[in-house]
């Protein structure tokens, strides 16, 4: 099994570059198959999460074909089943909104239920109230969400959370409905706006992505379309996390400076210098950092997806931040990782109190989840001596070349 060994306290200065959104990828690549034609997505993240995704396209008779590292073309004019039970189904959370776009096109879906990070229920509740909102009957049974329908119609659908995942999968569920479908307290993340914009791309008529109420007004036929993918703000907030945990200074280019608004803000509350350009966020850590308190919330709030992150920061940080999640119930599961390294968190129900600094000191530890992954890198990269970081897999599903990246900045990075 492969490990990441890291050598800490190496400042890292430099730049670097933003991949695409994974975030958007995911539900971009399942989006293709609503049109009977041919894609062309651009700015693909090379992550093992887009690799398990395009695996189960291609179980169902979707051509994938790379025109380069970062370019995908989607011919889904050959699908041949609306039954998505493939083994690649099972590696990630998001092979969901395949259910959404079988079910959109053909009224018709088997779709094995997901995998993925497993921090938490994340149930399918509100996935299937809009399927059924929209006239479809649904099952669960073996592991497998099966829902069919004469006909989808548009409907007015209210989601109890503001939930990323049933907000996406009823849009692509909805397209082809008759009438108009309008979704209540939907989410505002960056990439329900790619998705939706991609959508739209192809023929779609979707408006109020962004806002928490969407509105879906059924189209007959989409069309071939080339879409380029935003970039990744969740790599972004790594990488400028990354800077302050090592006292760096990164300019971090290709990102939507307006998606990192509260990360920028809680850094320059922790006495980070944070300057922004069109395309670019520079994060300068020069002296001492000042506890904060961090309370996650769905866009534009602090992402959930950040949270591991800034709790690693916050570990090298003078006095005591409180860190609330409010948006997933077991996600301080990295925390036993990081106390072995040293740090002094105490963890309850959903809030954990982080007192700093404390002296990391490297040792063997294992990622548990992607984004846990990325906290104990930070760590890995603030605390002295050599750490070890074990689960390896966790962290490539969702950062493009990151042992490159973090070298590139200076820091004593290998894998083995």
């Amino acid at each position: 099994m492969e490990q990441l060994i890291i050598r800490g306290q190496n400042r890292l200065v430099g730049a670097v570059h933003i991949s695409g959104s994974k975030n958007a990828a995911v539900a971009i690549i399942p989006a293709a198959l609503c049109v009977d034609g041919v894609c062309l997505i651009e700015n693909l993240p090379v992550i093992e999460d887009v690799v398990s995704l395009i695996d189960a396209m291609t179980a169902i008779g979707v051509a994938c074909t790379y025109i380069d590292e970062h370019t995908l073309r989607i011919d889904s004019r050959g699908v041949h089943t609306t039954t998505a039970v493939s083994e690649s189904m099972s590696k990630m959370r998001a092979s969901y909104y395949i259910a959404g776009a079988l079910l959109g096109r053909f009224k018709k879906v088997e779709c094995a239920l997901p995998g993925g990070c497993n921090f938490g229920l994340r149930p399918l509740d509100l996935h299937i109230k809009g399927f059924e909102a929209l006239g479809a009957s649904v099952t669960l049974a073996d592991g497998v969400l099966m829902a069919e329908a004469e006909r989808l119609v548009g409907a007015q659908i209210y989601l109890d959370i503001a939930s990323v995942g049933a907000t996406i999968n009823i849009m692509l569920a909805a397209i082809y409905a008759e009438g108009t479908t309008v979704i209540e307290n939907a989410a505002k993340e960056p990439h329900i706006v790619d998705t939706a914009n991609f959508l739209n791309m192809l023929g779609a008529n979707i408006k109020g992505a962004g806002t928490d109420v969407i509105r879906i007004s059924g189209v007959d036929k989409l069309h071939d379309c080339e879409y380029t993918i935003i970039p990744d703000q969740i790599e972004a907030g790594t990488y400028m996390i990354a800077a302050a945990a090592s006292r760096g200074d990164i300019v971090v280019n290709n990102l939507i400076p307006k998606h990192m608004d509260s990360l920028s803000a809680k850094l320059t509350e922790m006495n980070c210098t944070v300057t922004e350009g069109d395309d670019f966020i520079r994060v300068q850590a020069d002296g001492p950092l000042s506890a904060v308190n961090i309370q996650t919330m769905f866009y534009p709030g602090f992402p959930t997806d950040l949270q591991p992150q800034i709790s690693s920061l916050l570990t090298t940080a003078h006095g005591t931040s409180l860190v609330t999640e409010t948006v997933f119930g077991s996600r301080f599961q990295y925390v036993n990782e990081l106390r072995k390294l040293g740090a002094h968190i105490t963890v309850e129900g959903r809030a954990a109190a982080i007192e700093g600094p404390a002296r990391l000191i490297g040792t063997s530890i294992t990622a548990t989840d992607l984004r846990a992954g990325a906290s104990l890198v930070i760590a890995a990269l603030a605390a002295e001596g050599e750490t070890c970081i074990g689960n390896v897999k966790y962290i490539d599903r969702g950062y493009e070349d990151i042992v490159r990246k973090l070298q590139e900045l200076g820091a004593d990075i290998t894998r083995r």
